[in-house]
C-alpha cells in the first residue's frame, strides 16, 4: 500500500487529507512520481488541475522528490503548494 498525502490548499480543494492506494490498483511495480500523479489525475479534472499544476510539490518519505523519483510499496507521498515565510 502506498499512502498519499495532501496538504494546506491541496487538502481542502480535493476534499481529503489522506487516501490509500493498493498496489494491485497501480500497474508497474516500481512506480514514478509523475506514474502516481497520472493514476491520480484519472479521478477527474479536479484531481488532474491539482496535481499538474506547475508548482506543486512532492515528497516521498519525507524528502523533496522530482517526478522521476521512484515509490515503492510502503512509501509515504505528499502532495503541497509551495509555501512562503516571513
Amino acid at each position: 500500500m502506498i499512502s498519499v498525502l495532501f496538504f494546506a490548499k491541496y487538502r481542502e480543494q480535493l476534499g481529503t487529507a489522506k487516501i490509500c492506494i493498493e498496489s494491485s490498483e497501480l500497474a508497474a511495480e516500481n512506480l514514478t512520481v509523475a506514474e502516481l500523479k497520472a493514476h491520480l489525475s484519472q479521478r477527474g479534472d479536479l484531481w488532474a488541475t491539482v496535481l499538474n499544476a506547475e508548482n506543486t510539490l512532492c515528497a516521498v518519505n519525507q524528502d523533496i522528490a522530482d517526478s522521476a523519483c521512484f515509490i515503492r510499496e510502503g512509501d509515504e507521498v505528499a502532495f503541497y503548494p509551495p509555501v512562503t515565510g516571513g
